[in-house]
């Protein structure tokens, strides 16, 4: 029987790290496209777009399953802040300056789900998540109800905090059990107002990936994997969640000093 227990990979540093992800991502998409012949992704902010066009944007084999086919994707965000797409807080424009904008035409146009612009000066941000929760049953809802949408695959990050999507540690967020997209109006990192995915549409994914690199990360890395008191974290939740269906992608650094097993190659 397979282990309960998330996949810790820890490599030299960021090269390497996007090096293991590439191959990682295009078999979730590869197996995605053979199920229903689109890519389902949800990804966050922070530094991971950055390091998934450092995985995606390198040169492949050229055989068809080390080819990201861009045309077939539908990309989704695990959380979002209530600001413009132009904006610097945005992570649509994060996605698109480090990705989006710089994709070969030969690999072909993602479809990309954003916010609502419209609604990112409304005082309270509850319209702007129940519009995205509207756009996500679209797509995942079409045929008959589903309880949860079913990602392909999810990318997170982590704050040194443990926090991810825009679910904080302590929030009454974490106990969301019903909405598939929720709103906060109190982050405690700015943009206050944001939306995010739920616990439940996290760990109900297919797959879940973490990135976290860079040695400001041990202290709570060493939380999440190691410590009893570590298990309340939003990301030691989706852990303990979605077992083995999460990896966490990670430099040296990041996992100084924890015991948790780690593995050097996938």
């Amino acid at each position: 029987m397979a282990s309960p227990s998330p996949n810790l990979y820890s490599f030299a540093n960021t090269d390497e790290l996007a090096k293991q992800l590439r191959p990682y991502v295009l078999r979730n998409q590869n197996s995605a496209l053979s199920r229903h012949e689109t890519f389902r992704i949800a990804v966050s902010g922070g530094s991971l777009p950055t390091v998934l066009a450092k995985a995606l944007l390198a040169p492949g084999n050229g055989t068809p399953d080390d080819t990201a086919q861009f045309s077939n994707w539908d990309i989704f965000f695990a959380d979002e802040r209530a600001v413009p797409l132009d904006h610097e807080d945005s992570n649509y424009r994060l996605l698109k300056d480090e990705l989006l904008d710089k994709i070969p035409a030969e690999l072909g146009t993602p479809r990309v789900h954003t916010i609502d612009s419209a609604h990112v000066n409304d005082e309270d941000p509850q319209e702007l998540a129940d519009l995205y929760q509207e756009e996500l049953m679209r797509i995942f809802a079409s045929k008959d109800s589903v309880k949860l949408p079913v990602f392909d695959l999810i990318l997170l990050g982590c704050g040194p905090d443990g926090h991810t999507c825009s679910l904080f540690p302590g929030h009454e967020l974490l106990r969301e059990k019903d909405s598939w997209v929720a709103a906060i109006s109190d982050s405690p990192k700015p943009p206050p107002k944001r939306i995010t995915l739920t616990l439940p549409v996290v760990t109900h994914a297919v797959n879940v990936a973490f990135v976290a690199t860079g040695g400001g990360k041990k202290e709570i890395m060493k939380q999440i994997f190691d410590a009893e008191e570590g298990r309340s974290l939003p990301s030691a939740l989706i852990n303990q969640g979605a077992g083995e269906k999460v990896s966490w992608f990670t430099d040296h650094a990041a996992v100084d000093g924890v015991t948790f097993p780690r593995r050097g190659s996938l």
